[in-house]
């Protein structure tokens, strides 16, 4: 009586592989204590205006129009890094920017 079973089309032989792989990268990043990123990571104005290569009262005039999500805590303003970033890459503050 056979007791294999089929759980891919992928080959015993890949998959096997690619787990190893998957593996040796999860050891590794341990290993060298990287944590990993925080998508909820909260930054300041400054590390923001930086991200985005603006100045402050630039930022300050965009988080006013609500074009980039921000977080009030006490009296300062935070932005998530996650959210940031998808606006950087997106490309959805150029037409804001001076050409």
């Amino acid at each position: 009586m056979n007791h294999n079973f089929i759980l891919s089309p992928i080959p015993l032989s890949e998959l096997e592989s690619t787990i190893a792989k998957t593996v040796e990268q999860i050891l590794d990043k341990r290993l060298t204590n990287q944590p990993e990123p925080d998508r909820d990571e909260l930054i300041t104005r400054d590390e923001t205006a930086q991200l985005l290569r603006v100045t402050l009262p630039t930022l300050h005039n965009w988080t006013k129009q609500g074009l980039i999500p921000h977080y009030k805590i006490s009296s300062r303003v935070r932005y998530k890094r996650a959210e940031v970033m998808n606006l950087f890459t997106s490309g959805n503050l150029k037409k804001f920017r001076r050409h």
